[in-house]
């Protein structure tokens, strides 16, 4: 039976009642990083207002998903230029028919293998998400496909094993068993707190030179002031008596 459009719009729940169907995290490691992966970009963003950035929420698609419960979360994704506000879950119908530009799956011994092949085959195939990275807290695999034509090709990565995001123009890399956020110029985007201890550190920095300034500032008018004194003695007679007698001495002739 032919459907029109405006018949399949109406089978469509309300966004608002469509909640996150995603289960827990795998344990403290995939949490520790997928608040990682949040804090960070929210924090290098926080001026804007055009994204969304979904954390382990799950993504609606179709009545017939809905229909065979097949609910599709992913840990991580990015979505750009849309509305920057709360949603319980990413309704596609609901936004426009936008999908995801940027994918991340943190892999765990029961979701790898769907990681690896069902859901990568979605996010190319029906999501036709630009980009797609999945990483391992546990063991520390770590791979990156961008959207070429039809199909996913992986993302090379540099000497230092991080790959290019043309969607974030950042790289994604492995520092200390986490993957964080790189700029161009190799840089590391920090977390608040580590922004914030930054930002500390650099005001003790220029406090302590504002110190040592201050005391060269100090010494330097002693300096000018015994000059002065020393001058002054100098233009009397006396005083010129007194000089000369030192000069003398310097050269060792006794008066």
């Amino acid at each position: 039976m032919f459907v029109t459009a405006q018949q399949l719009e109406q089978q469509m729940p309300d966004a608002s009642r469509l909640l996150s169907d995603e289960p827990e995290m795998e344990s403290s490691l995939h949490y520790m990083q997928l608040f990682l992966l949040v804090t960070c970009l929210e924090w290098l963003w926080r001026e804007r207002n055009d994204l969304f950035i979904g954390a382990n929420l799950t993504i609606y698609f179709s009545p017939q998903q809905l229909r065979n419960r097949d609910f599709r979360g992913s840990d991580f994704f990015l979505v750009k230029d849309t509305e920057k506000r709360p949603r319980n879950s990413w309704v596609v119908w609901e936004e426009d028919g936008r999908y995801p530009d940027l994918i991340i799956e943190l892999l765990s011994e029961s979701t790898a293998h769907v990681d690896r092949n069902l859901k990568k085959n979605l996010y190319q195939n029906r999501f036709r998400t630009p980009e797609y990275f999945w990483f391992s807290p546990e063991n520390l695999e770590f791979v990156g496909f961008e959207l070429v034509g039809n199909e996913y090709q992986e993302i090379v990565p540099n000497s230092r094993g991080w790959r290019w995001s043309q969607v974030l123009g950042l790289y994604l890399g492995v520092e200390a068993g986490k993957l964080r956020y790189f700029t161009s110029e190799g840089d590391l985007v920090p977390t608040p707190e580590e922004a914030a201890r930054v930002a500390q550190q650099a005001a003790i920095e220029q406090e302590q030179r504002a110190t040592e300034a201050q005391q060269r500032a100090t010494d330097a008018e002693l300096l000018l002031e015994q000059e002065r004194m020393r001058l002054r003695k100098a233009q009397c007679p006396e005083g010129r008596s007194q000089l000369l007698a030192q000069q003398l001495r310097s050269l060792a002739i006794d008066l």
